[in-house]
């Protein structure tokens, strides 16, 4: 038992190495004569000063590869030596990672030592057949009162976060990480600022959130390929512990930067430009990383991807793709932002697409009261700020306008607040006017009736 990692090691080893020499580099692409080698086989480059790159072969023309590495190319010149490894990209996993920080290769780049390897897990894997999915008819809790009330998430549904720059996605990710029910978190942070990095971990996740989380980091200033393919061992990660019978939340931030970076890779290897630049390799890969999520029979993974949303142009292409494959959507508004409403979603332009699955009839009158509620005063808004709205002219518009600051007041939530399900729902169902809503713990819908 001690030596079957081993073993196993052994037996994936081919003891013949293909071996090719370095024609060309330009910009991001590194070309070769050789070795033989199959698109997105892990190759390692070796300079004459005896650096090594790791590189994936993502094209081949006859006996010319195409390469990409995962490390900046200073230093790489003709002749130098690529040695194929024979195999895809797989990511070393093991309990050991909570608490981590890795880069996109799954190394720990936090200075905390090595894990314990359990086994490897390949970074790119097959979304499961569409007939192994069963229902998703279990709520998983985010806690957040918006989200949670009005626009519930289940275990193993992909819900995304649509928002412009500074509108608070990172922060809402932080607060789902620390208050969700969920077992573990894997959190993938893709294309982001290295300052943001740190501050995330210690302001928006805290030590309670690190504790039951991984992160993935591939900062902007990585190569593309590296940044392209944090996404998916970040999804690999998540796969381990879904087969560990866990129910897993999946944080991504972003699927924009995600693009953008296959973008970059489509357009060096001369993929022709399509809407807005962006190659037919983009939104041919954006089904592959979204559709790994969901429920399978050991456990689950609940995905969360924030898009950032150019200009706030909700239906610009990565946004507009992205939200035709996810089970639902939730908005920021940049408004709301701005009139210190946080975290600022807009609940109108929000939905969840299995909510229906996941409340009981009377917490669905409830969410469906407020969500008319806020419809109301927001079609009257302007003819209320302005006093032309005479009082008692519509009994709706009258309820509006009395309960909008219970609303909102119910909406804003701290970054650090976090509220029970059952007094959740009950504080619904008064604002609503229905009779409380009383916890019955049914666990097989999760939902308090």
């Amino acid at each position: 038992m001690v030596l079957d990692k081993y073993l196993k090691a052994v037996d994936r080893t081919d003891p013949v190495k293909y071996v090719g020499r370095v024609e060309r580099v330009q910009g991001i692409l590194v070309e070769s004569t050789g070795p033989r080698a199959a698109v997105g086989e892990f190759c390692r480059i070796i300079s004459s000063s005896g650096a090594t790159y790791l590189a994936e072969v993502v094209a081949v023309q006859g006996t010319n590869i195409q390469l990409m590495s995962f490390d900046p190319l200073t230093g790489l010149e003709a002749g130098d030596m690529v040695v194929a490894s024979g195999e895809p990209l797989g990511i070393p996993v093991g309990q050991d990672m909570l608490g981590r920080v890795f880069d996109a290769l799954g190394r720990p780049m936090d200075g905390k030592g090595p894990i314990s390897v359990e086994t490897v897990y390949p970074a790119q894997a097959d979304p499961p057949s569409p007939l192994d999915r069963a229902p998703i008819n279990r709520r998983i809790d985010t806690g957040i009162r918006a989200i949670d009330a009005l626009m519930p998430v289940g275990r193993g549904q992909r819900m995304g976060i649509f928002a412009g720059s500074g509108v608070g996605k990172s922060t809402l990710l932080g607060m789902v990480a620390r208050n969700t029910s969920a077992d573990v978190n894997v959190i993938a942070l893709i294309g982001e600022r290295g300052r943001e990095v740190r501050e995330f971990i210690e302001n928006d996740l805290g030590e309670e959130g690190l504790a039951r989380s991984v992160l993935v980091v591939s900062t902007s200033d990585t190569p593309a390929l590296a940044r392209v393919r944090g996404a998916f061992t970040a999804t690999a990660v998540a796969e381990y512990f879904r087969d560990q019978g866990k129910d897993v939340m999946l944080l991504f931030d972003s699927v924009t930067r995600f693009a953008m970076s296959q973008r970059e890779i489509g357009l060096a290897i001369g993929e022709p430009p399509t809407t807005r630049s962006y190659t037919p390799s983009v939104f041919s890969l954006l089904p592959r990383l979204v559709e790994r999520p969901g429920v399978s029979p050991e456990g689950t993974i609940t995905g969360l991807y924030t898009v950032l949303v150019e200009g706030d142009d909700m239906d610009e292409p990565v946004a507009d793709a992205v939200r035709g494959y996810l089970d639902g959507h939730v908005v920021l508004d940049r408004r709301l932002a701005a009139r210190n409403h946080y975290p600022a979603i807009d609940v109108l332009s929000s939905v969840s697409r299995v909510a229906p699955r996941l409340m009981t009839e009377r917490t669905a009158a409830a969410a469906g009261k407020i969500r008319r509620l806020i419809a109301t005063y927001k079609e009257k808004e302007d003819l209320i700020d302005v006093g032309a709205y005479a009082r008692g002219s519509d009994v709706e518009v009258d309820e509006a306008i009395e309960k909008r600051p219970v609303i909102n007041e119910f909406l804003v939530q701290g970054v650090g607040e976090r509220e029970e399900s059952a007094s959740l729902f009950t504080r619904a169902a008064q604002i609503a006017g229905l009779p409380p809503i009383e916890d019955s713990g049914n666990e097989e819908l999760s939902v308090f009736a």
